[in-house]
């Protein structure tokens, strides 16, 4: 793994994330925005709107990785704690900052609407912090150095990237290659080792039951270097016909959802 490829963690904030109640998609986006962009996710976590659990997690991750991501807890009510909590793990005070207030201001105001002291709680910034404009809802997510605290909605999470976008530094993208054959997992295990080994700069994946046919293997091997990730997939294949089967190599579209 080159050194020069940052390494970024998740941390979704939210009680209704742990209860079940929601479905959390901004790990999944997340995660497949920063490979895009030759940023590796190494960690995510999901935890609850608990300021010892947010300070602890951001402590962790923001030591161990280039690059921090929170998702949820920066609304207007009483639980959207992550604010605070943040500014708690980098030992800062936390409050009604005038930019994001003006921010919150003017956006209210085009609308005819009332910026009420529970959406005034969306301008509450850590001190030092640099905003991160929001196009949907107007709230500011914010940075504080190498952590990005965004919203927990995923259309207003997803659209605060743009912004993020050119904070980053970008490295080389991987080139993916899927092969898939109808086998079983322990049959192709000692062969997809040996590949992976003989390699160098490969990473096999074996996922079955992605295509919800019987059987169905898919193998996802990735590589910085493209003709390296194309003769790891041709000995998958080979390996594939080795057992019988007629392997299939999917075009990157179609390993969206693998």
């Amino acid at each position: 793994m080159p050194q020069n490829r940052r390494k970024a963690a998740i941390l979704a904030i939210g009680d209704e994330l742990l209860s079940g109640r929601t479905r959390d998609l901004n790990i999944h986006f997340l995660a497949g925005w920063l490979s895009d962009r030759g940023i590796i996710t190494q960690e995510a976590r999901i935890i609850p709107d608990k300021q010892d659990h947010i300070i602890r997690a951001v402590n962790e991750l923001r030591e161990t990785y280039d690059y921090v991501f929170t998702s949820g807890g920066i609304g207007p009510t009483h639980d959207d704690i992550t604010a605070e909590a943040v500014a708690a793990a980098f030992g800062v005070d936390c409050d009604v900052r005038e930019d994001a207030r003006l921010i919150l201001q003017n956006w209210y105001d085009a609308r005819g609407e009332e910026l009420t002291e529970g959406r005034l709680r969306m301008a509450r910034i850590p001190d030092g912090a640099d905003l991160i404009a929001n196009p949907i809802s107007g709230a500011p997510g914010f940075q504080l150095e190498n952590v990005f605290v965004l919203a927990g909605v995923p259309t207003i999470m997803q659209a605060m990237l743009k912004d993020v976008d050119g904070r980053l530094d970008h490295g080389p993208v991987d080139h993916v290659i899927t092969v898939r054959g109808q086998a079983l997992e322990s049959q192709l295990a000692e062969g997809l080792k040996s590949i992976e080994q003989a390699l160098y700069g490969v990473s096999i994946g074996s996922y079955p039951g992605k295509s919800g046919k019987a059987l169905m293997v898919s193998i996802v091997v990735k590589s910085l270097d493209k003709t390296l990730c194309h003769q790891a997939a041709e000995a998958v294949a080979a390996l594939f016909r080795s057992l019988g089967a007629t392997p299939e190599m999917l075009t990157p579209s179609d390993q969206d959802n693998i």
